[in-house]
């Protein structure tokens, strides 16, 4: 079974537009682990518009799935992370003042670099996974930096699978399969939903985990937190 990773990030956007401490971001992790949820995710950015550096240390006593910690490599960043000890740290190239993650990493270019902190991390004892695209050789060159996993960008695949296109899904599971003869796991994450999950999941082979933030927390508005949760988990069974 493919693991369900609830991201909370728009908990916390909610919780900061308001002040105060509601909805709490630790209560949340705490129902949607009982609900089901087989992980947490946290994607903490330099200006702390949602997910704050103080939330990721207030999360760690209660995650007692698997806890995700994702960003880019900053210093600051990695020392919350080393000194937290997640379950999982997922390396995305931010780029400043970023909306949301809009790219994967250019595992060429950057390989040296990646290599360093991918090192760091595991011999911490932390799982890493490289935020990338689709792209074969990048995939082959991620394998080369050590990390344990990959985590396909799927914003293409879900705003193609809108307009009807579903064989866009062939790069994605043919990048999975290059992952799994170089020997890394597969993630996959943004804009999956409750429309495209399944699809996706019966279509890309060898996947561990989806991280699901946005679609997750706004269907639920309309639907419910714990029944979206198990409507996940029931379509990646």
């Amino acid at each position: 079974m493919t693991k369900l990773s609830v991201n909370i990030n728009k908990i916390a956007t909610l919780r900061n537009s308001r002040g105060g401490d509601v909805p709490n971001v630790v209560k949340a992790a705490i129902d949607i682990q009982d609900f089901g949820g087989q992980g947490i995710t946290v994607h903490p950015r330099p200006d702390e518009r949602h997910i704050r550096y103080q939330d990721v240390y207030d999360l760690k006593p209660v995650v007692r799935t698997e806890f995700n910690i994702e960003g880019k490599p900053i210093p600051k960043f990695m020392d919350v992370v080393l000194s937290v000890k997640p379950t999982q740290v997922t390396l995305v190239p931010d780029a400043e003042n970023a909306l949301t993650s809009n790219a994967g990493w250019d595992t060429l270019t950057h390989q040296d670099y990646l290599k360093e902190v991918i090192a760091e991390f595991k011999n911490a004892g932390i799982r890493t996974s490289i935020f990338i695209d689709t792209d074969v050789n990048l995939i082959e060159a991620a394998a080369k930096t050590g990390t344990d996993r990959i985590e396909l960008y799927t914003e293409h695949f879900a705003s193609e699978f809108e307009k009807g296109n579903k064989a866009v899904v062939e790069s994605y599971a043919k990048a999975a399969e290059v992952a799994n003869a170089c020997g890394m796991g597969i993630n996959a994450g943004h804009d999956l939903n409750l429309d495209n999950i399944s699809f996706f999941k019966q279509h890309v082979p060898f996947l561990d985990e989806v991280s699901i933030g946005h679609a997750l927390i706004s269907e639920s508005l309309y639907m419910g937190l714990q029944n979206v949760v198990n409507m996940y988990l029931h379509r990646l069974a």
